[in-house]
């Protein structure tokens, strides 16, 4: 996790303004914080406190990341059997 750029030890507050930059899974999110709590909050309530300034390119690259894992198949099992290529035409909408 970054703050502004640096890397940020769990203790570190944070303040109004700040770019936050996270890595979860595939993608890097960049957060802007818009202001701040007074006491904790519950899960459901930070996104009112952060603005999401991650690029559609890095949600898209999860997207493409999670669709090649589902189409890939291990050496040896053969050719795809009728099933599983119709699970393939519907997953790809075709």
């Amino acid at each position: 996790m970054e703050i502004g750029g640096q890397r940020a030890k769990p203790a570190r507050e944070v303040h109004a303004g700040e770019l936050v930059c996270v890595r979860q899974g595939l993608i890097t999110r960049t957060l802007r914080v818009v202001d701040v709590p007074r006491s904790r909050v519950g899960a459901a309530l930070v996104a009112r406190f952060c603005a999401d300034l991650t690029p559609a390119a890095e949600f898209e690259k999860a997207r493409e990341q999670r669709l090649q894992h589902m189409l890939a198949r291990e050496k040896g099992l053969g050719r795809p059997t009728k099933r599983d290529r119709r699970a393939l035409d519907q997953l790809l909408g075709r």
